[in-house]
């Protein structure tokens, strides 16, 4: 079921079925880079990936990260969507396209969506970004969606700081 629509992308829940998606982007070198290793080298870690995650989260929170899709072709291209860390009082947004998908503004359009189903439609009021220091990219997107830097923070499960992004 879609639950957010942009004039060009298509953003739903993940269910197991996109196990073969999830395995390939959690591989590609710019998620290992900035987001991490994620342990998913088969369709069963796949699976693990997205029942302990995105799943969970639907069910805990209502809310998780989303399938991206392009609209009009109907192939996914990406993640966006809200996770709940323990270590932080908010939920942040978070955002990964496959790279071919790069610099046509599909991670501000998902992301932007996004803020907004999240205000409107899930009644949240205070959203965070985090990203890597040098992840320019990232911060460019958060920065076009209202999102302003607050400061470095350490989160567990990364090796350096991070650049935790509030809302302005």
């Amino acid at each position: 079921m879609v639950l957010i629509e942009t004039e060009r992308l298509k953003l739903r829940e993940l269910t197991l079925d996109d196990a073969a998606f999830i395995q390939g982007i959690v591989n590609e070198p710019s998620w290992l880079e900035n987001i991490g290793d994620r342990n998913v080298h088969s369709i069963a870690d796949a699976e693990r990936y997205l029942r302990e995650g995105p799943v969970k989260s639907y069910q805990e929170h209502g809310f998780g990260l989303y399938l991206v899709e392009l609209k009009l072709k109907k192939i996914p291209i990406g993640m966006c969507g809200l996770v709940k860390r323990e270590d932080l009082d908010f939920p942040d947004i978070g955002y990964a396209l496959l790279p071919e998908y790069w610099g046509a503004g599909l991670a501000s359009e998902a992301a932007a969506a996004t803020l907004e189903y999240a205000r409107n439609e899930l009644g949240l009021s205070e959203i965070l970004g985090i990203t890597s220091l040098e992840n320019a990219s990232s911060i460019r997107v958060l920065e076009k969606i209202g999102m302003r830097y607050d400061k470095e923070i350490m989160l567990p499960g990364y090796d350096g700081p991070s650049r935790l992004f509030v809302l302005k």
